[in-house]
């Protein structure tokens, strides 16, 4: 959200930084002697913090610095681990049903966390982005994923399908509208999510964008990221015949989707170690081996798969992008990392161009995870942001 007036809404971060108007930072020389020796760089850290604390314009910042107070920087630290005070299963179709959780403060301020593959399921890590004591978090496993059942079930399982399943969740636990934070696949679900049910949305936090176009499938799975990790893509390409190599998404398919239970783990290993390995700006041992869980893989690529060979059933390559005029007046934060080669930063940055009300953050020291050290941090500050605004009644 942008500052009225006075502060640009792209950040460029190993530590944030954006550009306040010259008329507010010269404004700021006529502060109570304690304030009148900041530098430049400190005159834009403050008006910064301001908008994090929801100041809304300048008579109101001038105000609040001429009566002397002080703005306490954002928390950037991962909140502790807490347990689910409750959980559930809801059955959303004929087949499918959905694991659900809550952890946090039961009268907080709702959010909603949608997880990445499709198919990787939630951990209880998901959770520690948020404040909660503020803060009522809400997990859940998408159709086939996690500990939702049948698993890795492909059946009735579309986007819109995860999206009638989330509006089921919200009005079973008696919702009224909530904070939705997405990454990866994540961020392309909160988008349609949001599209779909603007008036249910009360902020959006975005991390890795995929909005799931033909360009974006063929750079990570048909030889572009190839380019970055020769050496990873090796184990993918071999699992399948050189005559089959014209289209891998179309290859692993037909292995993904094979009667024979084995080798449907051979490629739903290959598939899901190939991702692991680039997902960190660097290794994460922890992360590859997800890759050799039979469980996990299974869902995952599979489920992957299945999305990625019908186009995330979008009706057209740039759905998510025409259609941004529906939720241009939400609140929203994009968080990209630079190196991000699952998910190149141009989506990210197609996605600030069309929507340019949009605060857009880039960690210059980041790849594609959410849980590397400098994006774990933007998101934890992105939700603070969110929670003062809340607090402030904007």
């Amino acid at each position: 959200m942008v500052l009225l007036g006075f502060v640009s809404n792209i950040t460029i971060t190993s530590r944030t930084f954006s550009l306040p108007h010259t008329s507010t930072l010269s404004r700021l020389r006529f502060l109570p002697s304690s304030h009148q020796n900041f530098t430049l760089a400190g005159r834009k850290d403050l008006v910064i913090r301001a908008q994090n604390f929801g100041v809304k314009s300048e008579p109101e910042l001038i105000d609040m610095m001429e009566s002397g107070k002080e703005l306490p920087e954002l928390n950037r630290n991962l909140y502790p681990y807490v347990e689910p005070y409750s959980t559930g299963i809801l059955k959303v179709s004929d087949i499918h049903t959905i694991y659900w959780e809550q952890s946090g403060n039961p009268t907080g301020h709702p959010v909603v966390f949608l997880h990445g593959g499709p198919g990787g399921g939630t951990t209880p890590s998901n959770r520690r982005f948020f404040d909660p004591d503020f803060y009522r978090i809400i997990l859940f496993d998408q159709r086939g994923a996690g500990k939702s059942t049948p698993h890795a079930c492909l059946d009735q399982n579309t986007t819109w399908d995860l999206i009638d399943d989330i509006e089921k969740l919200r009005q079973h636990l008696e919702i009224p509208e909530w904070q939705v934070f997405g990454g990866s696949w994540g961020s392309t679900l909160a988008l349609a999510y949001s599209q779909a049910h603007p008036d249910k949305v009360t902020g959006l936090v975005l991390r890795g964008i995929f909005l799931l176009r033909k360009k974006e499938i063929d750079w990570f799975y048909e030889g572009g990221a190839a380019a970055i990790y020769p050496d990873a893509w090796e184990s993918f390409r071999d699992l399948i015949p050189e005559n089959e190599r014209s289209c891998f998404v179309d290859a692993y398919s037909k292995r993904l989707n094979s009667d024979d239970k084995e080798t449907q783990y051979a490629a739903a290993r290959a598939w899901t170690k190939w991702e692991m390995m680039t997902a960190h700006l660097l290794p994460n041992e922890e992360n590859i081996k997800r890759g050799e869980d039979d469980i996990f893989s299974l869902a995952f690529a599979r489920i992957e798969n299945h999305y990625f060979l019908n186009k995330g059933f979008f009706p057209s390559d740039s759905f998510l992008l025409d259609n941004i005029d529906n939720i241009r007046h939400i609140n929203a934060t994009i968080v990209q990392g630079r190196y991000d080669v699952c998910c190149p930063m141009m989506s990210a940055w197609d996605l600030h161009k069309a929507w340019p009300e949009a605060d857009f953050k880039v960690v210059a020291d980041a790849g594609h995870s959410a849980n590397e050290p400098g994006i774990a941090a933007e998101l934890v500050a992105t939700n603070e942001k969110l929670k003062n605004l809340i607090k402030n009644g904007h």
